[in-house]
């Protein structure tokens, strides 16, 4: 039988601090990447409001009070997997979409989980099941799931998606996904997806980690994953699909019923990266996949020598920097166009208030398998996305095995 399913490989929950901790807490353990991507200073240019971020995952609750009236609940492409009467977990979608868009709750929102664009719209499109639910296996090996992802691209393109955040991955592609990712990106809707976690899994494999769909397609912002130094986390994957990179150690997240985690992953640094293209959709909703890429390469801080390197693209997107590229990339489109840019703004969002359980979660592994696709020429795709011709070779057929 085909595979195709989503592996989340858990190391252990325990309570941060031996038991309840105040939500102050949470917001004090995100500083760390919120200065990494200079966010404070974006934030006065664009929170991201008017844009809606699909996030293809395991689903998000729509009830945490640091996402409560941000979510859409969208289609689910899962269903018939579990057991009737069987609940999605939803866990590692929440945590993802509060890295996007959380808003977080209390007075000024000042309590927590706060996301890159926290007045972003977030429209939830179940593609995966979670490995402690029932229906994994049967997801895992049922035909009738092989499509779920590029099923999921189209209906978040047709239900308005601005961005759409995958942080999921698989070893071969698609015929389907890269047809959908083609219709994607025509749409103008910008696609990022995480480059994967078998990194360290390739011992006497120097040359590069696996390559991982959907984000070693043409046209996907491939994100890799950082450690606390800005270094390449052991990890992320490498090689030549790797755009940017961002944070994925030790991020702070929401999870299902007011719970907090803490995990690893390129699952968390591709939300976060997803967030900064938010911003610049909102600020310039026109702007087209390939400068939105273009913005956040170009601004990019912590260029590894010569520029790029295989491990973290072109370095750490950093959304106050990559706001200021995109104006400069806008202005010359509008100038040709003889028109001016919009720029709207809005305050971060509310909720209650209350304590908290916080929980430890090391997202190690985000994989949907999938068969293998047949090799196609994407001219027009490519020509959208001329930057990463300089940085890209992508393999078309079969993609690489696991260590």
């Amino acid at each position: 039988m085909l595979r195709r399913a989503a592996a989340l490989a858990v190391a252990g929950a325990v309570l941060l601090g031996g038991g309840p901790a105040l939500a102050d807490d949470v917001r004090a353990g995100q500083q760390p990447v919120l200065d990494t991507l200079a966010l404070p200073e974006a934030w006065r240019t664009s929170k991201g409001e008017g844009v809606l971020v699909a996030v293809l995952d395991s689903g998000v609750d729509p009830h945490h009070r640091d996402l409560d009236g941000s979510v859409t609940v969208g289609e689910d492409f899962t269903e018939g997997a579990n057991p009737p009467g069987v609940a999605p977990r939803r866990l590692h979608g929440t945590y993802m979409a509060s890295l996007i868009a959380g808003h977080g709750h209390g007075p000024g929102g000042r309590r927590g989980v706060i996301g890159v664009a926290p007045r972003a719209g977030l429209l939830s499109v179940r593609v995966i099941l979670e490995d402690e639910e029932p229906g994994f296996r049967d997801f895992n090996s049922a035909e009738r799931f092989e499509d779920v992802v590029a099923r999921g691209i189209r209906y978040a393109v047709d239900q308005g998606a601005h961005v759409i955040n995958m942080s999921i991955s698989k070893e071969l592609a698609t015929r389907e996904e890269r047809s959908a990712i083609r219709y994607a990106i025509s749409k103008g809707v910008v696609l990022v997806a995480a480059a994967g976690n078998d990194g360290a899994r390739r011992p006497g494999h120097a040359a590069s980690a696996p390559y991982s769909y959907p984000a070693a397609f043409p046209g996907v912002v491939s994100v890799g994953a950082t450690d606390r130094r800005l270094r390449r986390a052991t990890f992320s994957n490498w090689n030549s699909s790797v755009l940017v990179s961002a944070p994925g150690v030790d991020i702070m997240g929401a999870g299902p019923g007011d719970e907090y985690w803490v995990g690893r992953g390129t699952s968390q640094a591709t939300a976060l990266v997803s967030g900064v293209a938010a911003l610049i959709k909102a600020k310039f909703p026109e702007m087209s996949p390939a400068l939105v890429a273009q913005a956040m390469t170009a601004s990019a801080t912590d260029r590894p020598p010569g520029g790029y390197d295989t491990g973290t693209g072109f370095g750490v997107v950093n959304a106050a920097r990559a706001l200021t590229e995109a104006a400069r990339l806008a202005g010359h489109t509008e100038r040709a166009r003889g028109r001016q840019a919009q720029d709207p703004s809005a305050p971060v969002g509310g909720g209650s208030a209350g304590p908290i359980r916080v929980v430890v979660r090391d997202q190690t592994r985000v994989t949907v398998y999938g068969t293998i696709a047949v090799a196609a020429g994407t001219g027009a795709l490519a020509s959208l996305m001329l930057i990463y011709v300089l940085v890209r070779r992508v393999r078309r057929a079969q993609g690489p095995q696991d260590a």
